[in-house]
C-alpha cells in the first residue's frame, strides 16, 4: 500500500483531498499538513521517511508549496509531488513541472481526475518496480511516452478512456464475484466513482466479458446489475 502525505492550509480542501485518497484502496493517508514547512519537518523525520506521494498546495503559509517542492529536491527525498492549486497562470505550472511534479490538478477539480492523477503514479511506481537491473532504450521511451506504463501493446488496443491499470482493477474484482452485483457496490469495493465503473462496465459488456441486466425491483429507479462473462 502506498503512503501519501496531505499538504493542504483549507482544511475542507484538505479533508476532500483525504476522502478522494482514501477511496483508492491502493493508498493510505498517513498526516495532512497544514503548511510546506510542516510538511518538510514531517518529511525529514523517521515517521515521513517512507512517504511515496505527495499531494499539495502552492499557495500556503511559511512555506509555499514551490519552495517546499524545492526543499524536497534538495534534501534529496525520495517521494513523487502532485500539485492541487488553485493557481492557473503558464509559469506555475511550468515552474513545477520543471521540479519534477507528476500531476498538476486545478480547482475545482473533478473527482474522476483526481483518480488518473493516482493511477499515473501507481503506473510509474510499478514500471520502475518491475525494471531489472540494466535497462534498454525500448523500455526507457516506453516509460517516458506513456507516463510509467511499459504495456504499450495492451493500452494500444484498448478505446479512448480505458486504462489498463483500472479495467485490471476491475475485471480482477468481476473475477472473485460468482453472481449479480450492481455498480455502486462495486464502485465502493474497488474504490472508484460510480460514473467511472459504469464506463468500464459498459466496455466489458461490449467485448462480452461481462453480463449486464436491468433490475427493475430497486422501489425506485432501476439500475444495472453485472455479472462475470468470459474473464
Amino acid at each position: 500500500m502506498y503512503k501519501a502525505l496531505i499538504v493542504e492550509d483549507d482544511p475542507m480542501v484538505a479533508m476532500i483531498n483525504e476522502q478522494y485518497v482514501s477511496k483508492n484502496k491502493n493508498f493510505v493517508v498517513v498526516r495532512t499538513c497544514r503548511n510546506g514547512q510542516e510538511a518538510l519537518d514531517f518529511l525529514l523525520s523517521s515517521d515521513g521517511k517512507d512517504v511515496d506521494l505527495v499531494i499539495m498546495d502552492v499557495f500556503m503559509p511559511y512555506l509555499s508549496g514551490i519552495e517546499t517542492l524545492k526543499k524536497i529536491r534538495e534534501e534529496k527525498i525520495k517521494c513523487e509531488v502532485i500539485m492541487v492549486t488553485a493557481a492557473n497562470d503558464p509559469a506555475t505550472l511550468e515552474e513545477t513541472m520543471h521540479l519534477g511534479v507528476l500531476d498538476f490538478l486545478i480547482k475545482p477539480f473533478a473527482y474522476e481526475r483526481f483518480q488518473v492523477a493516482l493511477e499515473k503514479f501507481m503506473n510509474n511506481a510499478e514500471a520502475f518496480r518491475g525494471a531489472t537491473q540494466t535497462i534498454d532504450q525500448s523500455y526507457v521511451d516506453s516509460l517516458i511516452s506513456n507516463n510509467g506504463n511499459t504495456h504499450t501493446n495492451n493500452e494500444s488496443n484498448l478505446p479512448k478512456g480505458i486504462q489498463q491499470k483500472t479495467l485490471g482493477l476491475i475485471t480482477d474484482y468481476m473475477k472473485e464475484k460468482t453472481g449479480w452485483v450492481n455498480g455502486d457496490q462495486i464502485a465502493e469495493d474497488v474504490g472508484l466513482s460510480s460514473v467511472t465503473v459504469r464506463h468500464y462496465m459498459t466496455y466489458l459488456m461490449e467485448i462480452k466479458k461481462i453480463h449486464g441486466e436491468i433490475n427493475y425491483e430497486t422501489g425506485g429507479r432501476p439500475s444495472m446489475l453485472y455479472k462475470r462473462g468470459d474473464l
